[in-house]
């Protein structure tokens, strides 16, 4: 064919459907953005249907290629989500010189230097016989072909220096994910799950608001009871988010009974492996419906399997662990009682502040706000355990070079539950404003400074208790909340402290739904709410129990996700529930307790 030809094809096609080469495509934006005599090049990490038909075609996953292979041109496939996963990495403050030795020569036990820099290259039937055998060792199907292919070739070739890290934080992680996974009853082999979605970055975010080792979004983690505050993300805890990650593979292995099905639906979501099997005409095989899942999940699995042969087959590929500077036995836990702030733990104990935040990302702010009796783990290295124990009342009540005391703390901790940003629009007076925020024009005064009430178009003004704190209903039951996503447009003189009262829900609620880094909003910019659900349609209180009147299709986790502060481990205690398989429509459960 002709190039010219070739590129009116290519144009031409662009009004079809595409097909999928990996992960994290937004199926709206897939489009050609360029194109010379010898390359076309494509946003969004997909291609026509028609391209990934034809045999003229060799995928090049780890160059983000797609290569003619008569040799008249090569497409370039941009924006893969494990692509922008690993290469993240290298941007990452986490993956400098601080913590990893980045010698390209290797010692060996023996004493023996071995070059990383050497690549060396296997045929297709060493890796087959080698995947082979890690499937002889697993319930997880384990399967070589030309997508697990692409996928070595990215880890062990392309991406060799970061995998090589990635080696050395696994004797961090690795053993408190082992722990777990074997007391779930699951094959270890899932810990290389957390490679395929994080990295092995503890402070890894995606575009899409998913946080943490285990990639939780914020409906999923506070199903699993992972929760989120101002000062707090449970789902950058290493040990919380792999408890909730494990209960979450368990949950949907009850639902499948296959270990890839599982993965794809942990990706994707259980819908649409559902739909996936229904269109495969019921088979619970992945490869029977790979073909039927969302493109961004078809990579998914084939990514896993990679991960799980080079991280068995490192060596052989010249690739050894770059080391952090610990390891797994090298940490323990201490229990914080009352509030405390990293910058005491590093004055008075000499604890490392990068040490701290590396060990400890669920705390944003640096501040462990325990208070009111709530305690929290703190992760620290075993040198400092016994001076933590002896000097641990001293600690909650030393004063740091910066001043960070106890009653300063306490003050910070309030004000990140409702701290709020106002900006001024025309026509807009301190009254008007303090009106309609409920608060007093002398509290406004106080907070930002003002010496008169003169403000102008555009001006920032910091407002307090303005719908930050989670919302609750008078009675204090949980609030009922829907499953189904609905958008909010903005108008004119709102804030989120205005919304979240609207819908039942806390700014960080509301935060936390469209990925906002700060509560600066616009009129006309649409929103993303999870509406309150009316009681009488889903949910009947009797007694001293609300229930749940459950729906065709209803699964626990789609259950405990319409309800704040309900978990599906609740539920299950709730009701003596040992299959979650045997709801049926119609059927009452308890999903708490009326207070």
């Amino acid at each position: 064919m002709k190039l010219s030809t070739f590129l009116f094809t290519v144009l031409a096609m662009m009004a079809f459907s595409f097909g999928a080469l990996s992960m994290g495509a937004n199926p709206d934006t897939t489009n050609i953005v360029s194109s010379d005599t010898t390359t076309a090049v494509f946003e969004g990490d997909t291609l026509p249907g028609a391209l990934q038909d034809s045999s003229t075609f060799d995928v090049d996953l780890y160059t983000n290629t797609l290569v003619d292979t008569t040799g008249n041109f090569e497409l370039l496939i941009r924006d893969s989500q494990i692509l922008r996963t690993i290469d993240s990495m290298t941007n990452s403050k986490f993956y400098d010189n601080r913590f990893f030795d980045l010698s390209p020569m290797y010692t060996r036990p023996g004493g023996a230097q071995v070059d990383m820099g050497e690549i060396p290259n296997f045929p297709d039937s060493v890796y087959a016989a080698r995947i082979e055998t890690l499937n002889k060792q697993t319930t997880i199907e384990l399967t070589y072909n030309k997508e697990v292919k692409n996928y070595i070739h990215l880890y062990a070739n392309k991406k060799r220096n970061l995998t090589a890290r990635m080696l050395g934080l696994g004797e961090i992680y690795f053993p408190m994910f082992e722990e777990a996974l074997d007391r779930f009853n699951m094959p270890l082999e899932i810990k290389y799950l957390a490679i395929v979605e994080s990295a092995l970055n503890p402070a890894a975010g995606s575009h899409m608001g998913a946080k943490g080792l285990w990639q939780f979004m914020y409906g999923t983690g506070k199903v699993y009871d992972l929760q989120v505050t101002s000062l707090v993300d449970d789902r950058y805890d290493p040990i919380k988010s792999t408890i909730a990650a494990c209960e979450h593979l368990t949950d949907l292995y009850e639902i499948y009974g296959d270990w890839s099905l599982v993965l794809a639906a942990y990706n994707s979501g259980a819908g649409n492996v559902n739909r996936a099997i229904r269109r495969a005409g019921g088979t619970k095989n992945y490869w029977a419906v790979w073909a039927f899942l969302p493109r961004e999940t078809r990579g998914y699995v084939p990514a896993f399997i990679a991960v799980n042969y080079v991280m068995n087959y490192a060596e052989e590929h010249n690739i050894y662990p770059m080391r952090p500077g610990m390891f797994y036995y090298n940490i323990d836990t201490v229990t914080v009682t009352n509030i405390l702030a990293f910058d005491q733990l590093n004055e008075l104990l000499g604890i490392p502040l990068d040490e701290l935040k590396f060990l400890n990302p669920q705390f944003k702010m640096g501040i462990i706000p325990a208070t009111d009796g709530k305690t929290f783990i703190l992760r620290i290295p075993r040198q400092y355990v016994s001076s933590y124990l002896t000097n641990e009342d001293s600690l909650y009540a030393f004063k740091t070079k910066k001043g960070v005391e106890r009653d300063q703390l306490m003050v910070e901790v309030k004000k990140a539950q409702d701290r709020n940003i106002h900006i001024v629009r025309n026509g807009e007076s301190l009254g008007l404003i303090a009106k309609r925020n409920h608060v007093y024009v002398s509290q406004i005064k106080h907070w930002n400074n003002l010496k008169n009430n003169t403000i102008y178009p555009g001006q920032k003004l910091v407002l307090f208790g303005s719908g930050g704190v989670q919302y609750s209903s008078k009675s204090g039951d949980p609030v009922v909340r829907s499953g189904v996503e609905s958008k909010h447009v903005v108008k004119n003189g709102e804030n989120l402290g205005l919304i979240a009262k609207k819908y039942q829900c806390s700014v960080t609620d509301l935060k936390e739904w469209n990925n906002l880094k700060n509560n600066n909003i616009y009129p006309k910019q649409t929103l993303t709410v999870y509406r309150p659900e009316s009681k009488k349609t889903n949910s009947v209180a009797q007694g001293k129990y609300l229930y749940h009147v459950v729906r065709k299709g209803d699964t626990l986790w789609d259950i405990a996700k319409e309800y704040d502060g309900v978990t599906v481990e609740q539920i299950k205690a709730l009701n003596k529930m040992n299959n979650i398989n045997k709801l049926k429509p119609g059927q009452k459960i308890i999903v708490a307790e009326i207070s």
